[in-house]
This record gives structure tokens, C-alpha cells and sequence, in this order.
């Protein structure tokens, strides 16, 4: 299980703008995507990024404000947020796995993970 490390969160005001860094060193997994755990709920996925030409999917809920992008030479994937909300208040999680099916924003389709990284919005 590789190790992954995000950094990145913090509090923040409404818009934002907010950038999140995952890095995975010699992950090659063909999935890499973002997650997050909002107080109360479940982790949910949030955006993933296919190696495989780049393609990237995002839950309608952040879709038209994160953006999901990998940086091949560094092998860091990052989470660029704009026009955050407070419901955006999470735990953010880094994973990375290889599903036999893409896109996946489903949790068990990833083995390895970071320890997240806190970000608050406040209005």
C-alpha cells in the first residue's frame, strides 16, 4: 500500500479560492481522485482522475468549481476549489487504486489513501 500525503487545508472564507496537494510518490495506480468526509456524513467521492488520457469526472456537487488535475513530472495530484461554500466543510482524502471500471467515485474501488486534510469554509 503506497503512501499518499495531502496538504493544503485550512480555513477559509466564501469564495475562496483553495488548492489541495496529494503527494503520491511511486503510485502508479491508474485512478487517482479526491474524496471527502463532511461532519456527520459519510466519505463521499468528489472528483477522479484517470491516467489513462486525463479524463477526469466530478460529483455533481462541485462540478463547474473543482477542478482535478495531476502533475505527471512531480506524480502530485491536486484539487484546485473556487466559489467554495460552507458545505464544502470537510476532511479531504487523497486515494488511488486501479477499479476494473472507470470513472468510480466508489470508496472500496480504492486501496490506498492519505490521512486527509481539513478544510473550512465559513460564509
Amino acid at each position: 500500500q503506497v503512501l499518499l500525503l495531502e496538504s493544503g487545508g485550512r480555513s477559509v472564507q466564501s469564495p475562496g479560492p483553495l488548492r489541495l496537494s496529494c503527494a503520491c510518490p511511486r503510485n502508479t495506480d491508474s485512478s487517482l481522485s479526491w474524496f471527502r468526509q463532511r461532519p456527520g456524513n459519510e466519505r463521499e467521492g468528489v472528483a477522479t482522475f484517470s491516467r489513462y488520457g486525463g479524463r477526469t469526472v466530478y460529483d455533481d456537487s462541485v462540478k463547474g468549481r473543482f477542478t482535478i488535475y495531476l502533475d505527471h513530472t512531480e506524480n502530485a495530484l491536486y484539487l484546485q476549489m473556487n466559489s467554495l461554500k460552507p458545505e464544502d466543510t470537510a476532511m479531504y482524502f487523497c486515494a488511488a487504486g486501479s477499479p476494473p471500471s472507470w470513472p468510480t467515485l466508489l470508496r472500496r474501488a480504492y486501496n490506498s489513501w492519505g490521512q486527509g486534510t481539513q478544510v473550512t469554509v465559513s460564509s
